[in-house]
């Protein structure tokens, strides 16, 4: 899970997921015009870092790569770390709603 945490932890590399979860299967071209100002080098090694975090998964199509949105990984983060707290935060915040409301 270290990896993914790294991986997420780039706002670059989170405009990469957001944009492939808004149009997957895209082109480190139409990838780098999400990232103005950066390289295609500088795309390619945020690429590589989430395909070994294994968030992004490559297929070839002809003389394209194509990247594709893995959500697995994320989900489970969001079982291990988010699930678990979700309930007690959520009782939390609605006895301080109400607290305050009275």
């Amino acid at each position: 899970m270290l990896d993914i945490f790294k991986a997420l932890a780039d706002p670059s590399r989170r405009v990469i997921l957001d944009a492939l979860f808004e149009n997957d299967g895209q082109t480190l071209t139409e990838l780098s015009e999400h990232l103005e100002g950066m390289t295609r080098f500088g795309v390619m090694k945020h690429l590589r870092i989430l395909e070994d975090a294994h968030l992004v998964v490559v297929r070839r199509a002809g003389r394209n790569k194509l990247h594709y949105l893995n959500p697995v990984p994320i989900q489970r983060v969001y079982d291990r770390w988010v699930g678990k707290y979700r309930g007690r935060v959520a009782a939390a915040l609605t006895e301080l709603a109400r607290d305050l409301e009275e």
